[in-house]
């Protein structure tokens, strides 16, 4: 973009109005209109500064370079920032956020930010930071938090750093303090992701029951005698050992009610499945009869006493775990309804999925 000494050249037709002083003395003749049509703040500098009609004033634009006034300017007759404008708003991002946030020019702010926010790097975090959090940047002061929390070896290596330690005790609390909140997030999502892969488990484990106790019985005993221990087991062999223990389990023989852990998470999985089995009983009239042991058991002694609040929520958390799986693996044997697939196929078709991928 090139510079000039004053802004006539873009409108010829009106002669300047207004001189446009920067820090270093620098004057810039420029349109009273164009200005007052830009920023509020500049109309009422313009306002204040003219004594009469037709006079000339004077306004000063402080705390930037001149080279910065001039791109300031002539963005602000531009109305809008071009491509061919990008390098500028590239070369003086942090000072075009400044003017922009002091004389309330939106458009310009937003582009600033952007550019900013774009071209950050950890040795400038500390700085654009306090400058998100003077100019009300939300995307920026985001991007800063986010940049010094995964990469915190680098900002400490920064001047930013440093000053704000030996000089501004209040940034260097905020900073250490976004550092915390980043990893008490992290953690708490950790659990969870933790917590979702459990309740999945526990639905798959619900699915291999129902598959070895199922009509056409269980098709890996064979696969279970071909696994090694460096292959992958079938899904149903864990529970058939399980089950396996569970029947010869000499502590449960000699201890009703009582037995080794194997033999009360054995239990539990049975008390789970009752929960969220919906078929009946093998001796009930039904069309589709629950074979798993234990199931008709459960489901009296939950009819007879309610369960707790704890054993509700981690029932409905397995049962939304097995619809999730069952959605996402496609299975053709579980019924979508009509409206959920002609959706998904809209958002398919729409593109929807290749930008959440």
């Amino acid at each position: 973009m090139t510079q000039w000494a004053d802004l006539d050249a873009l409108r010829p037709a009106v002669a300047a109005d207004v001189q446009v002083v920067t820090s270093d003395g620098k004057s810039i003749a420029a349109h009273s209109f164009v200005l007052g049509t830009a920023s509020p703040v500049l109309e009422r500098m313009i306002e204040r500064a003219r004594r009469g009609w037709n006079a000339e004033c004077t306004i000063r634009v402080l705390g930037v370079s001149s080279d910065a006034v001039f791109a300031f300017l002539q963005l602000l007759y531009a109305s809008r920032v071009t491509p061919e404008d990008e390098e500028v708003v590239t070369s003086h991002g942090p000072q075009l956020l400044a003017l922009s946030h002091a004389y309330r020019i939106g458009w310009l702010k937003r582009a600033a930010e952007a550019s900013v926010t774009a071209r950050l790097t950890p040795e400038h975090a500390v700085d654009m930071l306090k400058l998100a959090r003077l100019c009300d940047a939300p995307r920026l002061y985001l991007r800063c938090a986010r940049l010094a929390a995964k990469d915190f070896s680098a900002v400490e290596r920064s001047e930013g750093w440093r000053f704000a330690r030996r000089h501004d005790a209040a940034l260097e609390l905020e900073i250490l303090q976004l550092l915390e909140d980043a990893d008490q997030r992290r953690e708490r999502w950790a659990r969870e992701r933790a917590s979702r892969e459990a309740y999945r488990q526990l639905g798959e484990a619900m699915d291999s029951l129902e598959h070895i106790f199922s009509d056409d019985g269980c098709s890996c005993a064979d696969a279970d005698a071909d696994a090694d221990a460096d292959t992958d087991a079938p899904p149903c062999r864990g529970l058939r050992l399980l089950m396996r223990h569970y029947a010869t389990c000499g502590a449960r023989k000699a201890a009703p009610g009582g037995g080794c852990t194997r033999c009360k998470r054995m239990v539990q999985l049975f008390r789970l499945h009752a929960s969220v089995c919906d078929r009946a009983a093998p001796h009930d009239d039904g069309d589709r009869p629950c074979r798993v042991p234990l199931c008709s058991h459960f489901k009296g002694k939950m009819r007879a006493e309610k369960a707790d609040k704890t054993w509700r929520l981690l029932v409905k958390k397995v049962t939304r775990a097995r619809a999730m799986s069952r959605l996402a693996a496609g299975r053709e044997r579980e019924v979508v309804p009509e409206v959920v697939a002609a959706s998904w196929a809209r958002y398919s078709s729409s593109g929807g999925a290749a930008r959440l991928r």
